[in-house]
């Protein structure tokens, strides 16, 4: 088969170490070609790492799509806020493109990408590796061999992690809705795609309540410091004293995030200047820390979503009950238990263990995008119409919390029709 080139947009923890990494391990099938990215360091390594030309290197994506059209695809991996404008512009080039989620934090733009996508046929896919994971792919069989009957409801949580929680949405880049985008976007998109792919209709009716709960000024304790090196007298008591989690000898993410530069003196100057070594009641987020999401579907099948900061483990748990039986999995530990209501069986899954990020999906995404790039394909199962209607979930859960109200998708999406 073909070898896929590519350009990369956005060098940073996705686009280079979790996407392009994929070539570097797997070069007869993709090579990166070019790459936009602002910060020198990860500019130039990403350069040696992927042996591309200094005039192939650019600072920004209007940069790189200045130039003739460099390569067969496009991963385009820059901040929320900056996914439509070069994904737009690629598309019209002729790039195809792979994008991380959100796809915009604008509704109309993702329905904009969507049907641009659709008629020009381009293929867009959404970074929604989830559905690329063992656990989940393993699920869907499940449901569609019909061993529980029609799904009739699913319950299904997110639990953020109270430290992951800190340090990508109190202290990170996904703190503040008006720099990147709502929680339940950023962070949960993942999971109205995977309630809608697992369920096989699209919502149409939704509520949904949460709120910034813990992560501000008025439940700061007395006398802490704005930043947790100043001084803070609570560290040996609070979970979220930064050098707790910043200063060890771990230096893999979340650590790696903080500083290009690892050494324990950089990172401690990272925390005394920069947004990781902030006090958590004190920072500028305005992100929910709990909701929850109650969602009706076309096929008459319901689904409630939690996501909660509080919890000890990052995981993804999920019960789902039909009519013959009842499926309970918890992604993180690769298990899934099957119960037959008539026979009385009971079987437990053990899925296979992956070192790929996201349990197995970010190759598998990556593995798939490059197979439709080789086939031609467009017209496949996550098209870009069920990417974009996952979106809308996200963006109407938003707008029924904001206003506490139930909310009709199609209504909704009719705001932002041409």
């Amino acid at each position: 088969m073909k070898k896929i080139t590519a350009i990369l947009m956005g060098a940073g923890l996705r686009g280079m170490d979790a996407y392009a990494d994929y070539a570097l391990r797997n070069e007869n099938e993709i090579q990166f070609v070019a790459v936009a990215e602002p910060d020198r360091e990860r500019r130039v390594r990403f350069q040696k790492l992927h042996h591309i030309p200094a005039e192939n290197c650019f600072e920004n994506w209007e940069q790189i799509l200045a130039v003739p059209k460099l390569a067969d695809a496009a991963l385009i991996c820059t901040q929320d806020q900056m996914h439509f404008k070069p994904t737009m512009k690629a598309m019209e080039m002729g790039y195809d493109i792979l994008l991380e989620k959100p796809m915009s934090t604008s509704p109309k733009e993702c329905m904009e990408l969507g049907k641009y996508a659709n008629e020009h046929k381009r293929i867009l896919c959404i970074c929604y590796v989830l559905r690329y994971t063992p656990f989940f792919m393993a699920l869907k069989k499940l449901v569609e061999s019909g061993r529980i009957g029609k799904l009739i409801s699913v319950q299904h949580n997110e639990n953020v992690g109270y430290w992951h929680m800190a340090h990508s949405f109190v202290r990170g880049n996904w703190r503040n809705s008006d720099e990147s985008s709502p929680m339940i976007l950023q962070k949960s998109c993942h999971d109205m795609d995977i309630l809608r792919w697992l369920i096989g209709a699209d919502c149409v009716n939704m509520s949904s309540f949460g709120d910034l709960s813990y992560f501000k000024e008025e439940n700061a304790p007395s006398g802490a410091p704005l930043r947790c090196l100043d001084g803070c007298k609570y560290k040996n008591e609070c979970a979220y004293y930064a050098p707790k989690l910043y200063l060890t000898e771990d230096t893999d993410w979340p650590t790696s995030a903080i500083s290009n530069d690892h050494s324990y003196q950089a990172r401690v100057r990272a925390l005394k200047e920069g947004p990781y070594g902030r006090c958590v009641f004190q920072c500028d987020n305005n992100v929910v820390d709990h909701q929850v999401v109650n969602m009706e579907f076309a096929n008459g099948a319901t689904a409630a979503f939690t996501m909660c900061a509080f919890t000890n483990e990052i995981s993804r748990t999920i019960k789902l009950m039909g009519t013959k039986g009842e499926i309970r999995g918890a992604m993180e530990k690769n298990e899934i238990e099957i119960k037959e209501f008539g026979t009385g069986i009971t079987d437990v899954m053990h899925i296979q263990e992956t070192e790929s990020g996201h349990s197995g999906g970010d190759d598998g995404i990556m593995k798939d995008f490059i197979s439709l790039l080789q086939a031609g394909k467009t017209d496949v199962d996550y098209c870009i119409d069920n990417s974009v209607h996952s979106h809308i979930m996200a963006f109407a859960a938003e707008k029924a919390r904001a206003e506490k109200k139930v909310i009709n998708i199609e209504e909704y999406k009719s705001q932002f029709a041409d």
